[in-house]
């Protein structure tokens, strides 16, 4: 039964929509450098008047990017597959509506390089942040510089669609510099949210370690290992944080307050844990956590989203240094399409940003409890230590 279901999942009106969105590309080409006018027999269909037609194609197919936004939330269809797919739709569409503004000598081709090595660049961070089971968290900046990139595009086809004499009215046209203006603050965008991205992996790339450049923990304890008992665990977890002068918040769904409860049972722990908040019920995360209902919407409880404004919303209200959150499914019941029982999105938080990664528990509610537990203590001993929360 579970096959027929994924099927059903993948295909949904959301994703349908940003399929043919990609599918439209070509079209839009099409529409914009190839002599179509000549091939239907209309002769006095200008080169302008074919700018100002790709133009209007390019619109519907940005449009359509809000469509399949709002087709996935109001249905609560938001899949893994569309949440690949449409930052790859807007992507490629970008790409292709530049790359054939360079090949009309409509746009020079620097600024092209620059949106082009900036999203290969982010790429590449974002592969090398997931193969370390973290999630470089995205900014407004890149929401920005694709809304601006758009406008530029749009700006520089209808400029193309004008009959200007000679360069120097070109040059005093009002859409030409409002084109040029709006591309100029894109590119600035492109730049400033890739440097953003830099930023926030910095310890991935080998310029500092996790956590700055505070001191390591002592080298006597290893906090790469996860297993073991969890009062061990803890009292590991305490003892770096405490050797580095860190504290810590805790906030919790699937585990009601075990996280904290195996790190306040250590002797001397006062002087790191801060609090814990057991945000069970999505109203919780949402209330007291600042968990943005819009994220509890889009992807669920159990979501990576989510796990990282718990985290961080426990080390805001509790004003600690490092917080860890997890929410999940301890079972027996509560398993959804692509969240089976046993799963768990776990998220540390520090000065630097947040980290989450997805785990996979076997056995019954206690083991995935105790498992997440041992995994959650584990992960603030790596951070104590200047690692990486998750291995």
């Amino acid at each position: 039964m579970s096959a027929p279901r994924a099927a059903e999942r993948l295909w949904t009106p959301a994703n349908v929509v940003t399929v043919v969105r990609i599918c439209l590309v070509p079209a839009f080409v099409v529409a914009l450098i190839s002599p179509w006018p000549q091939w239907m027999g209309l002769i006095d269909f200008s080169d302008h008047a074919k700018s100002l037609v790709a133009a209007g194609i390019f619109i519907v197919i940005s449009c359509t990017d809000w469509l399949d936004g709002y087709l996935a939330r109001s249905r609560g269809e938001v899949t893994d597959f569309g949440k690949f797919m449409d930052p790859l739709a807007d992507k490629i569409l970008v790409a292709a509506a530049l790359l054939a503004l360079v090949e009309l000598q409509a746009l020079p081709s620097w600024p092209v390089l620059i949106i082009l090595a900036r999203e290969f660049i982010v790429s590449g961070v974002r592969m090398v942040a997931a193969s370390r089971g973290e999630v470089i968290a995205a900014s407004w900046y890149g929401k920005a510089k694709t809304v601006f990139q758009i406008i530029a595009i749009v700006l520089f086809l209808l400029k193309d669609g004008l009959e200007l004499p000679d360069a120097a009215a070109a040059a005093h046209s009002p859409l030409y510099l409002t084109a040029w203006a709006v591309m100029i603050v894109a590119l600035v965008l492109t730049v400033v949210s890739m440097m953003d991205y830099l930023s926030k992996a910095r310890h991935l790339l080998g310029f500092a370690p996790r956590g700055g450049s505070r001191p390591a923990a002592p080298a006597a304890d290893d906090p790469n290992e996860a297993a073991g008992e969890p009062d061990d665990l803890a009292a590991r977890a305490v003892k770096a944080l405490d050797a580095v002068g860190l504290t810590v918040a805790t906030a919790e769904s699937l585990t009601g307050g075990l996280i904290a409860g195996a790190l306040t049972a250590v002797p001397g722990s006062s002087a790191v844990v801060r609090g814990g908040v057991v945000s069970y019920a999505a109203e919780a995360k949402r209330d007291v956590l600042g968990v943005s209902a819009e994220a509890i919407d889009e992807d669920g409880v159990v979501s990576e989203p989510v796990a990282r404004q718990m985290a961080q919303g426990a080390r805001r209200e509790l004003g600690a240094d490092v917080a860890v959150a997890v929410t999940g499914i301890a079972g027996p019941g509560g398993a959804e399409p692509g969240r089976p029982v046993g799963t768990v999105w776990m998220a540390v938080a520090d000065a630097d940003g947040s980290a989450a990664r997805r785990f996979q528990f076997e056995g019954d509610r206690a083991a995935v409890r105790d498992q997440t537990v041992e995994a959650a203590l584990a992960a603030l001993a790596r951070v104590a230590g200047g690692e990486a929360p998750f291995c």
